[in-house]
């Protein structure tokens, strides 16, 4: 198998557990609707986590 074959095959196989879940636990997925609604109020919350993480990386130690 190629892989771009495996990469593609990787991405169906998570799409369809992200649905399937998505079906399976509807109380999760109205959760997941309201915070993500809930971020056009929170968005600069998200921007800190986002240059906090890209800080570690680009701090970190280099062998």
């Amino acid at each position: 198998m190629s892989p771009a074959a495996r990469r593609f095959t990787a991405g169906a196989i998570a799409l369809l557990i992200l649905v399937l879940l998505c079906v399976a636990f509807p109380r999760v997925l109205a959760f997941v609707e309201l915070a993500a609604r809930e971020l056009r109020y929170l968005w600069w919350l998200v921007l800190l986590a986002a240059i906090g993480v890209w800080l570690a990386f680009f701090f970190r130690r280099r062998p």
